[in-house]
């Protein structure tokens, strides 16, 4: 018997951890021992053939034998039924020699029989349909939603790993995939498109088709399943609230509800983010999104807020980006008038012309601008002394421009004047003092003590702001004067205004700061000249001379700078059938330094482009089609030959314009078309035909003519409009069948496309209102005769099935049943 056996050993594949027997792979003396066995091998199969010592003549076995394992009197262990891993993954069975008269000699021992997993079964969505819906401008990446799938195969093998992904999206617009969803949980989110772009006014719902495969997803031999999903879209409500307007120095009771947000969904964690660093942050929100301001503001001290409010989840994660929050503080008019020092001192010489100004008294509110709370109005209410007499000054009321009113003033007369000035606003007024100084002539210039600076060198990324020079001149007209004040300007080498000077009341010092940026490769060197004057005019026949003006050479340094695009975006349209090699587009970069610039592209996701090095032109790498992305975006990378190799990116937009290059089809799979026969009149039905291409609105679309001319008599073809059309027949002598009509449809475009296509007509028999066709009518349908005989051959072929597997039972009756006693269902095999 176990000669018959031993040729199955060759299609048996087996493993196991305790070694080999002494007398071979296959034998080996009673021990523990375990065996891998993949599940659905052929029934029948030898395992192992035990040897037991005298006085052992036979052998037991036991355990979760589940009556598929047997042991053979010589311990020849084997298997009767295919193992499945599903039912049972580790057999764990007990094997025992035994004596003559039954009793245990060896053993028992552990044998472990291992099934292991072959990909047998497929995977299965839980769920035929899901639902779901995700908030517009929700975050990417955050799962929304869960499709799960089961698999009864091994999941620590790749038979039982699962792989999902997206295999439709409907509508899809332009392309663009607005979901994803995690190969391995399944969880489907956003795209970063998706966040950005839906809309519920536009789509509120999509549907898409989920498709899961085993085999990780990676087999073509792998199984599948499919599920849909439908999403709605729902409006995003976690908007920035429109700006909130509190009136200040309010005497309400606080906190004082001002605005709310709130989060797509109940339960979100609501708090704000004093990004100002305020000491006191006046504002407060709580678990309902409501804002409140928890104590009155002053304008004055600040005039508006502005904050943020977040949503986080039970874990303290961010929902979605922060809110920001305006909150303008409205003025009242609770300040009055201050005037811009304790005493305001203006200088008049001598010889002023009367009208002449003397100086413009400014005075402050702190109430808002350009408001009637700060509006002022000024007037002189005082002059002391009053000689050689009063109302000497004048006061302008709105501009506060103080003039000479009267008469020239003589400082032999009086050198000082005080004035009082009222300055008022709707509710307050303030009295301010004047003090004019009557001065002596101004007859000197100031002098540089320094005509040449030398050279200063500077790197071109020096901080704005920083003070490069001090220069200095005098004045020896009376100090701290009008007349001997100093000013001084650039008056040649700055065009673009980069640099500023500022002068110290008390030494008459200058600081040269920078307040532009410098620039190495606009100008590297320049020469720089400065004048001094004074605020005072001069008198007649004092002019300024060269010892006014002074100088220095400012040198700038480079320093590396990475390529400049004259443009964000480079747009360029092209049509879709232009030849490869076409030139679709140019860009342009700069390198501040001078350096050559070396381009390429970035994101050419499918190698429509390519981009000449030095140039820049872009041309065409490969066939281009509209009807693929009509909007083709690519970056383009300009990197700097030497240096320290910066770079610099631009987006370079291709709009693709359509050609016919698509010929017309049906809309829709058009099936189960019929008429009912025999026709009592003329039928006909509606169809309409579409195409690829951009349709256009000026131009008829399609025209519809019978593809055969023989069906001329028969049918005719007639438009509806430019899309629609009807097939009619012309009488009613059709034979009971189906008709196949073939219709040419062209879209009479430049060029024009055609394109024949086939409408499937039943003419049939019909009960309430579908159509029947009896069995015995439908061609290649065997008849009443045929039938009965192919049911008694069927029958014959059975019972002679029978008949041997009878004779086979009644031969193997009564052979050696005690070989196992324990399963006398189950026969070992014999040859």
């Amino acid at each position: 018997m176990a000669s018959a056996l031993l040729p199955s050993l060759c299609v048996l594949t087996l493993f196991w951890t305790s070694g080999y027997g002494k007398e071979g792979k296959f034998s080996g003396p009673l021990k523990p021992m375990t065996f891998s066995i993949f599940e659905g091998q052929e029934p029948s199969q030898i395992i192992f053939q035990f040897k037991a010592n005298s006085p052992a003549v036979t052998f037991e076995l036991t355990g979760e034998t589940d009556g598929i394992f047997m042991i053979e009197r010589d311990g020849l262990l084997y298997y009767t039924k295919a193992l499945d891993r599903e039912t049972r993954a580790v057999h764990h069975l007990q094997l025992a020699a035994l004596n003559s008269q039954g009793a245990v000699v060896e053993g028992p021992v552990p044998i472990i029989i291992e099934v292991k997993d072959i990909n047998d079964n497929r995977p299965m969505f839980l769920q035929t349909k899901y639902e779901g819906s995700v908030r517009q401008n929700s975050r990417p990446g955050k799962p929304f939603l869960y499709v799960n799938a089961t698999d009864l195969d091994d999941p620590n093998t790749l038979n039982g790993q699962l792989s999902y992904q997206i295999a439709l999206q409907l509508p899809t617009i332009n392309n663009v995939m607005y979901f994803q969803i995690d190969n391995k949980t399944g969880g489907i989110s956003l795209t970063r498109e998706g966040s950005q772009e839906l809309d519920p006014a536009k789509n509120p719902s999509y549907n898409l088709v989920i498709s899961v495969k085993d085999m990780g997803g990676q087999s073509e031999n792998s199984f599948s399943d499919t599920t849909s999903v439908d999403v709605t879209v729902r409006e995003n409500i976690w908007k920035a609230p429109e700006p909130v307007e509190v009136t200040e120095n309010s005497t309400d009771p606080h906190p004082i509800k001002i605005t709310q947000v709130q989060w797509n969904d109940p339960g979100a964690q609501y708090s704000l983010l004093n990004k100002e660093k305020l000491p006191q942050f006046p504002f407060s929100i709580d678990q309902e999104g409501n804002i409140y301001v928890t104590q009155p503001l002053d304008r004055e001290e600040k005039d508006s807020h502005v904050f943020y409010a977040t949503a986080k989840d039970e874990n303290g994660n961010s929902l979605a980006r922060p809110l920001e929050i305006y909150v303008k503080v409205i003025d009242i008019n609770d300040n009055p008038p201050t005037c811009p020092s304790e005493m305001t001192v203006f200088e008049v010489q001598e010889n002023e012309r009367v009208g002449n100004s003397i100086g413009v008294f400014t005075a402050h509110d702190m109430d808002e601008p350009n408001t009637y709370n700060s509006i002022l109005k000024y007037r002189l209410s005082e002059q002391t002394p009053r000689v050689p007499s009063d109302g000497l000054f004048l006061i302008q009321e709105y501009e506060g421009r103080v003039q000479l009113g009267k008469q020239s003033l003589k400082k032999q007369d009086t050198p000082q004047y005080s004035l009082t000035i009222e300055v008022s606003d709707k509710d307050f007024k303030t009295l301010c003092s004047v003090q004019v100084n009557v001065i002596d002539i101004n007859d000197q210039i100031p002098i540089f003590e320094v005509s040449d600076y030398g050279n200063l060198t500077l790197p071109e990324d020096t901080a704005i702001g920083s003070t490069i020079l001090v220069i200095q001149a005098t004045d020896a007209d009376e100090p701290f004067t009008g007349s001997s004040k100093i000013l001084y300007k650039v008056v040649q080498g700055d065009a673009d205004g980069r640099l500023e000077v500022t002068t110290d009341p008390q030494t008459n010092a200058g600081y040269v700061k920078i307040i532009k940026s410098l620039d190495f490769e606009t100008e590297p060197v320049t020469s720089i000249v400065f004048q001094a004057e004074n605020p005072e005019p001069l008198v007649d026949n004092v002019v300024y001379n060269a010892s006014s003006f002074a100088s220095f050479k400012l040198i700038v340094t480079d320093v590396n700078e990475e390529p400049e695009f004259p443009l964000r975006i480079f747009q360029a349209k092209v049509s879709e059938d232009a030849a490869v090699g076409t030139k679709v587009g140019n860009v342009t970069a700069r390198d501040p330094e001078g350096l050559a610039v070396r381009y390429s592209l970035s994101g050419d996701k499918r190698g429509w482009l390519k981009i000449d090095s030095v140039t820049g032109e872009i041309f065409s790498a490969a066939p281009l089609d509209r009807e693929t992305e009509s909007l083709y975006r690519v970056q383009v990378v300009a990197t700097e030959i030497g240096g320290s190799s910066l770079s610099s990116r631009a987006d370079f937009h291709l709009a693709l314009t359509d050609v016919n290059d698509n010929p017309p089809r049906l809309a829709k799979e058009y099936t189960g078309l019929f008429f009912c026969h025999p026709l009592n009149g003329t039928r006909s039905l509606i169809f309409e035909a579409t195409d690829d291409d951009q349709q256009s609105y000026w131009r008829p679309q399609f025209t519809f003519a019978l593809g055969s001319e023989s069906l001329r008599n028969d049918w005719e073809v007639s438009k509806i409009n430019g899309t629609h059309a009807r097939l009619s027949t012309k009488h009613t002598r059709f034979e009971e069948r189906v008709y196949e009509i073939p219709i040419l449809l062209n879209d009479g475009g430049r060029p024009p496309m055609e394109g024949i296509v086939s409408l499937s007509v039943t003419f049939c028999q019909c009960e309430e209102k579908s159509c029947f066709r009896p069995a015995g009518r439908f061609d290649g349908m065997p008849t009443v005769g045929m039938a009965v005989g192919i049911l008694l051959t069927t029958f014959l072929v059975i019972g002679i099935i029978l008949a041997v597997v009878f004779i086979r039972m009644k031969k193997d009756t009564g052979k050696d049943n005690v070989e196992n006693p324990q399963s006398p269902e189950a026969r070992p095999l014999r040859s």
